[in-house]
């Protein structure tokens, strides 16, 4: 089984937990180097993308609201994801009180408009977040560093193939994933930071 082992692996380590949090860091880092308080914005980030939401589907599994940590069944993101909706516009007003670049408050504004989304989506399809938070975050590190990121696009393939042969996706639910996350978070920062 060492294909059922690598998809796992790319699974786990290209997972909006990570990718999310990995984008940040390149952005805050090599992006904002002068500014002194470039490291609060990094953990309000990590904050909401990752600390929360591991600890909020760790819950969740252990009192069998979810069966799995990836949340398999559509039936059962309705909850974290409206959770996660909370964390990010809360986030949102943390940024707007440290008075961040409007790339970070766009971050976690834009973050909750899309959840809502994927809420919608959820009610009637599945969609993959794995895909949407890998494309949305290239789509962040494009904005921030221009064409270099289109390099990390090479890894939507990958992960497509690992979700689809988990199992845990379709062709369909990957790509229309893939698609929203990149153009929906492209053009809503687009639109924000240009305010």
């Amino acid at each position: 089984m060492p294909l059922q082992r690598l998809a796992s692996l790319i699974s786990w380590v290209v997972s909006p937990i990570v990718v999310a949090p990995a984008a940040y860091l390149v952005i805050i880092l090599y992006g904002f180097t002068d500014d002194p308080a470039r490291f609060r914005y990094l953990a309000v980030l990590f904050l909401a993308s990752t600390i929360v939401p591991m600890l909020l589907v760790y819950g969740l599994k252990k009192i069998g609201k979810v069966s799995d940590y990836n949340i398999t069944f559509r039936e059962q993101r309705f909850l974290p994801l409206l959770v996660m909706v909370g964390v990010n516009l809360l986030g949102y007003e943390v940024m707007q009180q440290l008075d961040a670049p409007r790339i970070f408050t766009g971050i976690l504004l834009f973050n909750a408009v899309n959840t809502v989304l994927i809420l919608l989506i959820t009610l009637q399809w599945k969609i993959s977040i794995h895909l949407l938070t890998l494309a949305s975050s290239i789509a962040l590190v494009f904005l921030q560093f221009g064409a270099v990121a289109f390099w990390l696009l090479l890894l939507v393939p990958v992960l497509m193939w690992s979700r689809m042969y988990l199992k845990a996706h379709t062709f369909m639910q990957t790509l229309v994933g893939s698609v929203i996350g990149f153009l929906a978070i492209y053009a809503e920062l687009k639109w924000w930071i240009g305010l």
